[in-house]
């Protein structure tokens, strides 16, 4: 990266520029404290109730604990809550028509039987550790390997700044960590995502990656910027052959503006990855109304046009972490159906608000597996979480077509949840029985099946009897490198936050003392969490440059000139990338 050299890409300038295009507002409305208690005793309450719904939140000023309200109006849903300064309301979600629907798919969690911290959990979500009031297991698990990186985007979670602290957990620490997830009873976590800061700043990442997969992990996860693989060939490829499965790559946008983290470098990773045969790569965007949320049909689009090394494109809405003005929470707040909405007006309907479904629709689905195959992994997170759809692609007629267009989903899942109520009842299953089920289950399934709106060419039923026969990792990813997942997960804030869903949260945080942390405890609420404990682990400033006397704070941020822009703005790899592909979507059409 030494060639590079010039402005640090701070993004300031660009989130300037960008804060100056108001493209709508979202506006609050009004509710007075005789209406806000009223609805609190009409209020429906426990998991998935009516609304208006009583759930419990975090008051920004005093981080207590205190009643909420979620509630409709003008066809969306709001939170409000009683603090000091007053109520305070945010938007929730943008649709109560998908609210309702995505709520019908909640899933009525399993019991855990194992947690980390001995409390009642009475204090949610005060005492995380995980408590025995935690209703899902770990299906992604999070590693910070450290603090250091080489960009200062505004609206990260955390990075270290010059002259604090610095967090690197030592690679007994991360051992212990890995270990300590896969304790978890029923379900041991098997994906782990490793994140920072930027990991790939560590000296000993591969030593690390490779002991995920030591440690029994099937599914390894790189959360990068991807500035050093855009310039380092050989670390993609020492990354590939320690395990990894996937880039989970930060892309929130198609121009400089809306993505000047790495927009140039994109076009070198892309390359380095194809000659490394891999990982796979899942682009992240940032969603952040009023600066990227007018391309977002636009970057599946371009996901589309690299589907022989990008997997899948997982929105993600901004969490307004800290103290958020109104004003500013107004401008940039956006929530899944509103994402949602833009996709299907940016993609001229070919990927409709219908095609989504929400996240623990798949713990259904993992019911059916568990029963047949003895696989426990369950993705049960509150139904407002995440939404999730597959989109194959027809090249030669230039068709994209999601999966819900050519399979019955809801029939099929209902399908299966009957069928696994079937297995249940067995007490064994031969492989001769099993191998007859499978089979009546794929014949089954072409009832559900649509060959005429199917994609064609893709063998699509192929793919599903693989995965329904085998029903093992290698036989669903199959599935996942024919089509292109379109996923979104909305992490909460302060203004915005439901305990409810806390209490179900999937992704979570592995700390060095031991304990396992929701990613919404983790990142909302740093000072009981995640800054006090990596603090407990981290090295002085002092201590950390006695250790590296070579290092140097302005050698881990990344410097781009404006003489490799132009020469990356006029070369052929560019052109490729960016410039000679395919609209899918009629795009540019006038």
């Amino acid at each position: 990266m030494a060639e590079n050299i010039g402005e640090i890409p701070s993004g300031e300038k660009e989130f300037a520029e960008s804060t100056k295009r108001i493209r709508d507002i979202v506006e609050f409305p009004e509710i007075s404290e005789d209406e806000f208690y009223e609805g609190l005793k009409k209020a429906s309450r426990g998991y998935g109730g009516e609304l208006p719904h009583r759930t419990y939140s975090l008051c920004p000023e005093t981080r207590r604990v205190v009643p909420a309200l979620v509630w409709e109006k003008d066809g969306k849903v709001w939170i409000t809550k009683k603090c000091p300064e007053g109520l305070i309301t945010d938007l929730y979600y943008e649709d109560v028509e998908q609210y309702n629907r995505f709520k019908r798919w909640r899933w009525e969690e399993k019991e855990l039987f194992s947690a980390n911290v001995e409390n009642s959990g009475v204090n949610c979500p005060l005492d995380c550790g995980l408590c025995p009031r935690h209703r899902s297991h770990t299906s992604l698990l999070n590693i910070v390997l450290t603090n250091r990186c080489n960009l200062s985007c505004w609206y990260c979670f955390f990075y270290a700044k010059e002259g604090q602290p610095i967090y690197e957990p030592t690679l007994e620490q991360i051992r212990m960590m890995l270990r300590n997830a896969k304790k978890e009873h029923p379900i041991g976590a098997n994906a782990v995502q490793f994140t920072g800061g930027e990991p790939t700043l560590r000296e000993d990442l591969i030593e690390i990656l490779k002991m995920a997969k030591e440690e029994g992990y099937d599914h390894v996860q790189l959360n990068t910027d991807g500035i050093k693989l855009a310039f380092d060939p050989e670390l993609v490829k020492r990354i590939r052959e320690a395990g990894t499965n996937t880039l989970y790559l930060s892309y929130d946008g198609m121009t400089p503006q809306t993505n000047w983290k790495n927009h140039w470098e994109i076009p070198l990773i892309f390359e380095n990855v194809r000659k490394a045969g891999g990982p796979g790569i899942v682009l992240v965007p940032t969603t952040i109304r009023n600066v990227n949320d007018h391309e977002l049909g636009a970057i599946i689009n371009f996901g589309l046009n690299h589907l022989d090394i990008v997997r899948g494109v997982n929105f993600q809405p901004i969490s307004q972490v800290g103290r958020v003005p109104k004003k500013e929470r107004q401008r940039f707040r956006i929530t899944i159906p509103g994402a949602i909405r833009r996709i299907e007006e940016q993609t001229n309907g070919a990927i409709s608000k219908d095609d989504w479904y929400p996240i623990p629709i798949a713990g259904h689905i993992a019911r059916f597996f568990e029963a047949f195959t003895g696989s426990k992994y369950y993705m049960t997170s509150h139904f407002a979480c995440g939404a999730a759809t597959y989109v194959f692609l027809d090249r030669e007629n230039k068709r994209v077509t999601p999966i819900p267009r050519f399979l019955d989903v809801e029939g099929f899942v209902e399908f299966l949840e009957e069928k696994a109520e079937e297995v249940e009842q067995w007490k064994t299953m031969g492989k001769l029985r099993k191998l007859k089920l499978g089979a009546e289950i794929f014949m089954k399934f072409k009832s559900f099946y649509d060959e005429k709106y199917a994609p064609k060419g893709l063998k699509v039923l192929d793919l599903i009897k693989n995965a329904f026969m085998h029903g093992n990792y290698d036989a669903l990813g199959k599935f996942h490198e024919n089509a292109l997942f379109i996923g979104m997960m909305h992490f909460m804030d302060e203004y915005n936050y439901d305990v409810e869903r806390v209490e179900r949260c999937v992704i979570h945080y592995a700390m060095p003392d031991g304990r396992i942390v929701p990613f919404c405890t983790f990142n909302v609420i740093p000072e009981l969490y995640r800054d006090k404990v990596q603090a407990q682990f981290s090295y002085t400033w002092e201590e950390w440059k006695a250790l590296h006397p070579d290092w140097d704070y302005k050698k881990d941020k990344y410097f781009r000139s404006k003489e490799f822009v132009e020469k990356m703005r006029n070369s052929e790899v560019y052109r490729k990338t960016y410039i000679d592909i395919e609209d899918y979507f009629g795009l540019n059409r006038e």
